[in-house]
């Protein structure tokens, strides 16, 4: 067994790394293709820099590819992006002939690559489009969806949908994402890392340097929210929760994050929270670059509670996070957050700033039920969200989509 193997062995368990040792024999040496839009920021990224690796562990040759675009392309696809997540966008026809056009350019960069995978994982919307311009496609086309896209805009997804139906298959992170498709469709969780530096177990005086560093009072509650700056992630109903909560109990607040290179709304989300949060000097807003992953890990490590309180949510890895060092989650009653935050066990679900702010009150003035919650959640994610479990499940569509019609699935060691 390989050291990387090795690794994950010691936190997930030689059985479960053994079962996914004899899934991947029968997939030995088949090209697999990921990708996406962007290789930093946001959990896309985050899950394909492990999950990449770890399958060429087990005997794949992986290639992960980024596609690129100008401003106005990630402008035509964040717009994509918030209409699978519910919101009346209007794309005009210029956007979407950029979009056309983009796609295009990558699929004639990539086209010998793609067309000669056994499988390829196209993620999200921005590179939908590619399997349009690649017409001998000698393998399985599999598109990911990560967005919580259970009420999409119609005409948003009717347009995507000419591009989504071509695949062989699809997935989504939860069954209420599920749209009408003519193929297969799976349902698979996205999932952490616990050997990334943003899990790794960190030495205490390492936490405390960081909350130092950033100058957060030790003998204040510390409550924390890491994401992107998006309207999805409600930075400005967290502040307002933290305000009411404030009202009854002195604490401070962390908004820690940054950006994705495909998001072009994040600076202008930046700018209402920075504004929201002027003169208050408990509020600290941190704008992190993307490689600042022990420094998250030392935030959440430091949280007595940790918040997402998005209001839009496709699955939410910082709740896994979180939850993955032992803190009690006060999370967005929406998307895959909904499977991670069992009320009065894990966290509580909320739907508002009061509703939050009650819970997190809650949360401080008990401080055994916070440990409890915490070791709770860590139980959770290590039995549902770890890596190795989204790798074994992407083997297993692998194989079923190679196995075809067949009624049985040989992973036999012969």
């Amino acid at each position: 067994m390989s050291k990387i193997l090795n690794a994950y062995a010691s936190i997930a368990g030689e059985d479960v790394i053994n079962y996914m040792v004899q899934l991947s024999k029968p997939l030995a040496g088949k090209k697999v293709v990921h990708v996406n839009s962007t290789r930093e920021g946001g959990g896309v990224a985050e899950i394909l820099h492990k999950l990449v690796p770890l399958m060429t562990a087990l005997g794949l040759d992986v290639t992960w590819e980024v596609i690129s675009g100008r401003e106005d392309f990630y402008k035509c696809t964040k717009g994509f992006h918030n209409a699978l997540q519910g919101h009346r966008v209007s794309i005009g026809s210029a956007l979407i002939e950029i979009y056309e056009d983009t796609n295009r350019e990558n699929a004639e960069r990539l086209r010998q690559l793609l067309a000669d995978a056994d499988f390829v994982f196209v993620h999200d919307p921005q590179p939908a489009a590619l399997i349009r311009h690649i017409s001998k496609r000698k393998g399985k086309w599999i598109w990911r969806c990560h967005i919580d896209c259970s009420r999409p805009h119609r005409p948003v997804w009717k347009y995507l949908r000419q591009y989504c139906s071509m695949y062989d298959a699809s997935v989504f992170s939860l069954p209420d994402f599920a749209q009408k498709l003519p193929h297969p469709q799976y349902i698979i969780a996205p999932s952490i890392d616990p050997l990334s530096e943003k899990n790794i177990e960190l030495p205490v005086e390492e936490v405390r340097a960081v909350t130092d560093g950033f100058g957060l009072d030790p003998e204040l509650p510390l409550l924390v929210q890491v994401s992107r700056f998006d309207r999805f992630k409600d930075p400005l109903g967290v502040i307002e929760a933290f305000r009411q909560v404030r009202r009854h109990v002195p604490c401070q607040l962390v908004l820690a994050g940054g950006g994705a290179s495909d998001d072009p709304e994040g600076e202008a989300v930046l700018e209402e929270v920075l504004m929201a949060a002027s003169g208050e000097d408990d509020i600290h807003v941190l704008v992190l670059p993307p490689d600042s992953h022990r420094k998250i890990n030392a935030l959440q490590r430091a949280a007595d509670i940790v918040i997402q309180k998005s209001t839009k949510e496709g699955f939410g890895l910082t709740v896994c996070e979180a939850m993955w060092k032992g803190k009690p989650v006060v999370g967005g009653d929406t998307g895959g957050i909904r499977i991670q935050v069992i009320d009065h066990y894990t966290g509580f679900k909320v739907r508002t700033p009061e509703g939050a702010a009650l819970r997190i009150r809650y949360l401080l003035h008990h401080r055994e039920k916070r440990i409890d919650m915490g070791k709770r959640a860590k139980r959770m994610v290590r039995e549902n969200f770890l890596l190795t479990r989204h790798l074994r499940e992407y083997l297993a569509l692998m194989l079923s989509l190679m196995n075809g019609s067949g009624d049985r699935i040989d992973i036999s060691s012969s």
